[in-house]
């Protein structure tokens, strides 16, 4: 379980894949924080430490991870937004984030809006995941509010912060981002679409 608020960014030092997986190397600040088997999103994707050296770590990318998030168009160099699991006792600041992305999304209009930055993201509906105004969304991880909700279509906010501390800075028309949509809203949307 994760909160969407971002810790630190990793840098992708190799990615090499076996049969259906891909076993992706990063470097980061937290490295030496961390031990095998432990949880970390990674732009909002949970996936498990299997490897750590000095300050680079390796996870493991299934099949199914792979087809249901932006991880295929990972390139060494890029940046990722990483969350270690939050412990139990902890304050929760952000929203309750399971690092199991539901789809992914595309940004559609990026632009500076005089101190902070307004995105606008699109989704495919077929899925029947759905945002709320000011309901939560989870973005490549970060835990944000959603501040225009469409069909298949929101937008965020981005504060300063946000910007130089995720990778939110490198998002432009076409990103592709992976989106985690809010949990209780997935189960009431469930529970509607059963009666």
């Amino acid at each position: 379980m994760f909160t969407g608020i971002i810790e630190t960014l990793g840098t992708i030092q190799e990615i090499q894949k076996e049969k259906d997986n891909f076993h992706i190397t990063i470097e980061s600040s937290i490295t030496t924080e961390l031990q095998i088997d432990q949880s970390v999103a990674h732009n909002g994707i949970c996936l498990t430490v299997v490897a750590i050296k000095d300050t680079l770590y390796t996870v493991t990318a299934i099949d199914e991870t792979i087809k249901k998030t932006n991880l295929g168009n990972w390139q060494v160099g890029d940046s990722v937004n990483l969350e270690r699991a939050m412990k139990l006792g902890d304050r929760l600041d952000g929203h309750m984030v399971q690092g199991h992305v539901d789809q992914t999304g595309t940004c559609i209009t990026a632009k500076e809006t005089g101190g902070s930055w307004l995105y606008t993201f699109e989704y495919d509906e077929a899925s029947n995941n759905l945002t709320i105004e000011k309901g939560s969304i989870t973005v490549n991880g970060v835990s944000l509010t959603v501040v225009d909700s469409k069909k298949n279509q929101f937008s965020v906010a981005i504060i300063p912060y946000t910007y130089e501390h995720t990778n939110f800075s490198t998002f432009e028309v076409g990103t592709q981002i992976n989106l985690e949509f809010d949990v209780i809203g997935k189960y009431v949307s469930k529970l509607y679409s059963n009666k």
